[in-house]
């Protein structure tokens, strides 16, 4: 792929920016960004739901930040978890604290990369204790 994906072009066009990194730059992020390798709590959570399912047999395997996709020059995106379901077909999967978390250059990076990549992507969100708890989990496609 030379330069950006369209899809790409067309949001950093309507922000008036020439890269994906002073888009990025211009983006809030979350108070108390963590390091590299170190997990939130709502990961932490994640991560004993997705040792359940391999305990369970559902899941053969899973990394955390376990793969970096390089989406466009200067341009890359890690998941939190790189997953190996029971069908074999490599999923990624991205935990969001709420899917207003899910900000506009993520769900790009997420788009462009299902487009690229022979890869299954999801974002995953925890369902309120009220709604039953658990996970929501949406395809990215």
């Amino acid at each position: 792929m030379s330069g950006f994906d369209p899809v790409v072009s067309q949001v950093l066009a309507a922000r008036g920016t020439a890269t994906p990194g002073e888009a990025a730059r211009k983006v809030l992020h979350a108070l108390g960004r963590l390091r590299d390798g170190e997990q939130n709590a709502t990961e932490r959570r994640y991560e004993a739901h997705l040792e359940q399912q391999r305990r369970s047999g559902e899941i053969q395997w899973y990394m955390f930040e376990g793969i970096k996709l390089k989406l466009a020059p200067r341009t890359f995106l890690t998941v939190d978890y790189v997953v190996l379901p029971a069908s074999g077909v490599l999923e990624m999967h991205d935990v969001k604290g709420a899917r207003a978390i899910f900000s506009d250059d993520a769900k790009v990076k997420m788009k462009v990369a299902a487009r690229i990549f022979p890869l299954v992507f999801k974002v995953v969100y925890p369902r309120k204790a009220r709604d039953g708890g658990g996970w929501d989990v949406e395809e990215i496609r």
